[in-house]
């Protein structure tokens, strides 16, 4: 949690200060103040009896299931670039900026590292580790909700029928 409380101070230093950071130092930080991180260690606390020390070490030095499942995290920020939301800079405006690129190669390159985040999430699911399965298949679920959430538009804050739909056929409708 200080990790997190931390990077937000610097994202606020970012704004009043009006600093644009690089893409990699906005990354790093991105990754933190997005809470993903937390939620997962959360979890699994909450998950204490599978959970030992070593899963909570584990999970705490960043293992690469879990940066990848961060990443998915882009595809709020593409969406919410589509969306006009300007209230905050962007990934996309920064690696624009960075990069001296347009639009449309910023959604290429990060369409590539979603798909490269979703090869390294299913290799960390398919080789043997010595954390429970149970761990990884939290974060594998925590990473399916965010595709779904934002994969067609940004269902978290401006839930449209697609996301009432599955709702809908998860709970209301469930096949059994």
């Amino acid at each position: 949690m200080k990790n997190q409380v931390r990077a937000y101070f610097v994202e606020a230093k970012w704004f009043h200060e009006w600093q644009i950071p690089t893409m990699e130092e906005y990354m790093r930080i991105a990754l933190l103040s997005s809470g993903y991180s937390l939620l997962i260690t959360s979890c699994f606390i909450g998950m204490r009896l599978v959970v030992r020390k070593e899963a909570l070490d584990w999970a705490m030095n960043d293992p690469k299931i879990v940066r990848a499942s961060n990443i998915l995290g882009l595809m709020n920020d593409v969406t919410s670039y589509k969306l006009k939301r300007r209230h905050i800079a962007l990934a996309i405006e920064f690696y624009m900026k960075q990069y001296d690129v347009l639009e449309e190669q910023v959604h290429n390159e990060f369409h590539d590292q979603i798909v490269k985040a979703w090869m390294d999430i299913n290799q960390e699911i398919l080789k043997p580790t010595a954390v429970p399965m149970s761990l990884l298949t939290l974060i594998l679920n925590l990473s399916r909700v965010l595709d779904v959430v934002y994969r067609e538009g940004d269902s978290y804050t401006s839930v449209g029928e697609g996301m009432k739909d599955n709702i809908r056929s998860l709970l209301i409708d469930p096949i059994v």
